[in-house]
């Protein structure tokens, strides 16, 4: 959500970030609406101080033993001018809907860009790694064959939904303790289990509603699947006022998401990497202002790490203003290379959300010794999406006859160093 004292202040700053986005200006319309809302808002005030008068006035009349019919006439009128005012609320409305509903301005050192095709890349770990064989993709390979079961998941769920026996079940379990063990007792995070149910409050806090419904699943009851934890654990900070001393504020969670993948027909359909339900180890900071820029690259190098344990060859891409995600002003993408594929394919995405979803939350702190408070700085990243990490996995370390090599660091979580063919 945008601040519209910013707005006030430097409205040609606001529209020339707006259009690294690729968005029209909007500090004319916006400025106009918060003077009308400013206009009728004062003109309340008149009529409510006026109202206050008119009841003194009342008062001394009756005390006098005067007729105050004329009084009581006034006040009438202006009861009803004030309540037409407070029902008048179309500007406010329109005002709130384009604060909450433009995206996040892109950071300074976000790279200019109109879709993923220009992203830059920032770095490469790894190996590539070479094959005296054609690798196969994930889902080709004899232990996807035998473990990861599409036909038996549509029939009870439909689509894009997988079932994973034996040793692919096992190596879905081993990842998440894997992953959060090294976020908790190397990185320093706390550990969370939340719900994966949420009111339409907390997905307006972190920016998918109103504008993202169609890719939620919804309750009958009104409350939402998540899409990630980030939603859950984000808003631990809603409407809470911290002291400086509280931050910064670190967590993982491991969690089952949803999506409908709405406008996504026809891609990744086969295998495990665009799923309506799959499994995630999230990470979330919330820090102070200045320490934010830091704490994306902190996040990003714990992502990274995963990955390194796992010895799996990845890049780091910055997003461009033209792919960047609704609330973020700033995100690196780590994409793994899957050799069945020849190609990397993205495994986390690392984010600055900057005051833009503490704004929405209402989530401040106040600094020692001051009485003023301000908007948190919110991130979030994923460390790391298990369902394409156990791609990557099978991919990068089939063997040729169709086994698997476990990694190092993984066998001890996995209770062993391969998964036969």
């Amino acid at each position: 959500m945008h601040d519209i004292k910013y707005i006030r202040q430097y409205p040609q700053e606001f529209d020339t970030r707006l259009a690294r986005r690729g968005l029209k200006p909007l500090s004319e319309q916006v400025l106009q609406l918060d003077k009308q809302l400013r206009s009728q808002q004062s003109e309340l005030e008149q009529l409510q101080a006026k109202r206050n008068n008119t009841a003194k006035q009342i008062g001394a009349a009756k005390a006098k033993g005067e007729d105050a019919t004329e009084h009581f006439k006034a006040a009438e009128q202006i009861k009803q001018q004030i309540a037409a005012l407070e029902r008048d609320d179309k500007t406010a409305k329109q005002l709130r809907d384009i604060l909450v509903g433009t995206p996040n301005l892109p950071a300074d050192d976000t790279p200019q860009g109109d879709s993923e095709d220009e992203n830059i890349e920032v770095s490469k770990w790894g190996d590539i790694p070479t094959f005296n064989f054609t690798p196969k993709q994930h889902f080709e390979l004899p232990c996807a064959q035998n473990n990861m079961d599409f036909e038996s998941a549509a029939k009870i769920s439909g689509a894009r939904f997988v079932v994973l026996k034996n040793s692919l079940a096992k190596l879905e379990r081993a990842l998440a303790n894997f992953m959060l063990d090294i976020h908790i007792d190397e990185h320093n995070h706390i550990e969370l289990q939340t719900p994966v149910l949420v009111n339409d409050k907390a997905l307006f806090g972190t920016g998918q509603l109103p504008k993202f419904e169609e890719d939620l699943f919804k309750t009958t009851d009104g409350k939402y699947l998540i899409p990630t934890s980030e939603a859950p654990v984000t808003n631990l900070v809603a409407n809470t006022i911290l002291n400086e001393s509280d931050l910064p504020q670190r967590y993982t969670c491991y969690s089952q998401c949803f999506r409908s993948e709405a406008g996504s027909a026809g891609k990744d359909t086969r295998g495990m990497i665009r799923h309506h339900q799959f499994s995630k180890v999230e990470m979330v900071s919330i820090v102070k202002p200045e320490d934010s820029a830091a704490e994306l690259q902190r996040l990003t190098k714990q992502a990274e790490a995963i990955l390194q344990c796992l010895k799996l060859p990845y890049r780091v891409v910055q997003l461009c203003t033209g792919d960047l995600g609704f609330s973020m002003h700033n995100t690196y993408d780590i994409e793994v290379w899957m050799p069945g594929q020849e190609t990397y394919r993205e495994i986390s995405s690392c984010s600055n959300a900057g005051a833009f979803q503490a704004r929405r939350m209402k989530a401040r702190f106040k600094r020692d010794g001051q009485k003023q408070t301000e908007f948190v700085h919110t991130l979030n990243g994923s460390g790391l999406a298990i369902g394409r990490c156990i791609a990557a996995l099978l991919e990068n370390n089939q063997q040729a006859d169709g086994s698997i090599k476990i990694p190092t660091a993984l066998q001890p979580y996995f209770g062993s160093d391969e998964i036969p063919a």
